[in-house]
């Protein structure tokens, strides 16, 4: 499965606020969100984001596929990912 690389410069806190710093922009992540990007951030597959977020959340492999695939083209419209 792919893996992606996120931007050096862009900082994401505790709570899930992201900034890019390059361009001012920013971004706010629910607790599912941070998780996911910062699992990205450590460079895991979407397969092992899935099962690392289903164990966490007790939630089903297909539900949390789809939503991650939903969230991950959402990083990639604001250039916050890109596929290696």
């Amino acid at each position: 499965m792919s893996k992606y690389m996120i931007p050096a410069n862009l900082a994401v806190s505790d709570t899930g606020f992201l900034f890019m710093p390059s361009t001012g922009e920013t971004f706010t992540l629910n607790e599912i969100g941070r998780d996911i990007f910062k699992l990205l951030q450590t460079g895991l597959t979407e397969d092992e984001v899935v099962s690392s977020i289903c164990e966490k959340y007790d939630c089903d492999a297909s539900t949390c596929r789809k939503d991650l695939d939903d969230f991950l083209g959402q990083l990639k419209n604001y250039s916050l990912l890109s596929e290696l």
